[in-house]
């Protein structure tokens, strides 16, 4: 029974420490590298979203660009509005 307790712990410990490790890089990555975002509607057609409004196409997200405003002709920007109450 001692066994099967410490096994549970040791098990736990190690997620823990994975998750709190994980966790953090995952959130610094998403909001200051890149993220993944989806495509639905017809707003972005012809470029992005061809066959329709049934379909939608995945995107990256690049956030380094747009920093070091290498923004050029042609590029496709995205923009996020946050609502934030004061």
């Amino acid at each position: 029974m001692a066994q099967s307790q410490s096994w549970v712990r040791r098990c736990f410990k190690a997620f823990c420490k994975g998750f709190f490790v994980a966790v953090p890089v995952a959130v610094t990555f998403l909001d200051r590298v890149a993220c993944v975002a989806r495509v639905e509607g017809s707003s972005m057609q012809p470029s992005l979203n061809p066959g329709g409004s049934q379909s939608s196409d995945v995107v990256l997200l690049n956030h380094w660009k747009v920093r070091n405003f290498e923004v050029q002709r042609g590029d496709i920007v995205s923009l996020v509005f946050i609502w934030t109450l004061l």
